[in-house]
Parts: C-alpha cells; sequence; structure tokens
C-alpha cells in the first residue's frame, strides 16, 4: 500500500481552512456583532445584525437541512434536535444574563422557558425532517431548491409568529415594534430563510457531484 504523504493541499485543508474559520469567528464576533467591543458598523445596524445572528441561524438550520436533502428525513432531523438543541440553550442562557444584568432586578425573565425560543430547537428539527421528506434522496435540483426553499420558509414563518405572539415580554416587545417597519421587519425575518434555502440546495447538489453525501444501504 503507497504511503499516504503529506502534500500542501493536506497542509491548507488541515491548517490554513481553521485558521482562517477562526479569524472570521474573531471579527465576526468583536468587529462586526451588534454587542461586540467594536461594532464597526454600529449598535443596532442592520446588516451587522444579519451577518452575525442571521448567519448563526443560517448555520444551525443548514446542517439539518443540508443532512436531509442529501440523506433523509430522519437524518436531518437527527442533526436538527442536536444543533437546535445547543442554540436554544446558549441563546436562552445569554438573554437570560443580559436581561439579569441590566434589568436593575426590577424583573427576571428566564428564557429558559421562552416558547419561542425554545422553537428554535422545535424548527431545527423541522426543516431537516421536512426537507428529507419532499426531497425524498433526489438529486435532481430543482427538486432539492423546492424541498430546501419550503422548509425554509413555512420554519421562518412559524418562527415569526412565536416571536412576535408568545415570547417573553422584552423579545416580544421588539419583535412587534420590528413590525413598524415592514421592510425592516422582512430583512430580518425572512431573507436569512431565503438564502439559506437557496444556497444549501446548491452546496448540496455540489456536493453529490463530488460523491460528498452518506452511503445509503440496502434494506435486508
Amino acid at each position: 500500500m503507497a504511503e499516504n504523504k503529506i502534500k500542501p493541499s493536506t497542509i491548507f485543508d488541515g491548517v490554513a481552512i481553521p485558521i482562517i474559520l477562526v479569524l472570521l469567528i474573531f471579527v465576526f464576533a468583536v468587529y462586526i456583532n451588534v454587542g461586540g467591543t467594536y461594532h464597526v458598523f454600529g449598535s443596532d445596524n442592520v446588516i451587522a445584525v444579519i451577518l452575525v445572528s442571521g448567519f448563526a441561524q443560517m448555520i444551525v438550520l443548514g446542517i439539518p437541512l443540508v443532512l436531509g436533502l442529501l440523506w433523509n428525513k430522519w437524518a436531518g432531523g437527527a442533526a436538527g434536535f442536536v444543533m437546535g438543541g445547543m442554540y436554544y440553550v446558549a441563546s436562552a442562557g445569554q438573554y437570560t444574563s443580559l436581561y439579569a444584568t441590566y434589568s436593575s432586578g426590577a424583573v427576571n425573565y428566564n428564557f429558559f422557558g421562552d416558547v419561542s425560543m425554545l422553537f428554535y430547537l422545535v424548527n431545527a428539527v423541522v426543516i431537516g425532517y421536512m426537507a428529507g421528506a419532499l426531497n425524498n434522496g433526489s438529486t435532481n435540483f430543482k427538486r432539492m431548491l423546492g424541498a430546501g426553499l419550503t422548509a425554509a420558509m413555512i420554519t421562518a414563518v412559524i418562527q415569526a409568529y412565536m416571536n412576535y405572539n408568545v415570547s417573553l415580554e422584552p423579545s416580544r416587545t421588539m419583535a412587534q415594534g420590528m413590525w413598524a417597519d415592514p421592510g425592516y421587519a422582512f430583512l430580518i425575518n425572512f431573507v436569512p430563510s431565503i438564502a439559506l434555502g437557496i444556497i444549501v440546495p446548491i452546496l448540496a447538489k455540489v456536493m453529490t457531484w463530488y460523491g460528498l453525501q452518506p452511503m445509503k444501504h440496502a434494506a435486508y
């Protein structure tokens, strides 16, 4: 058997790409995030919100979506449970801590009990399962695109409804106030999902060209 030698491409994949990702995360967290140290775009810039919070949600929903498209509905749903669960715990902990710090003891909100926050987990499961069920293992790009967009938009509508109607008071007030400007509200609530529903099927299709998809074993 020939020795698996280290090549320049191996070093690039194993060292350069991870370092680039670390630097990007650092820049986004410190310089772009509206709550970051420098927030160069401003403390309430819509582009910064989409690039940070919207991008984070796209990753959380994108992984179950791509697995649902490439593998099956069960893989998509299971990945959604893991990704959505981590995002729910992290976000609920972050907002509970923030409001405990800035509310001056007036009201202590427990975001772990916020149903709309819990729906980040639910929607991550739904998007992976729904896309997998609609696509049903097809590698036809139009079907993958249709399944991805359908699942992404349905979960976006569900989350927007939950934020507007059943979230805790601080989040609900913010969500309702956002709709005073429908264009801004649409941008925040739906543009990341539309992008997700288009980008992930493209990525999934490219992965099929290179055989980067789970193997499907015949039933016994």
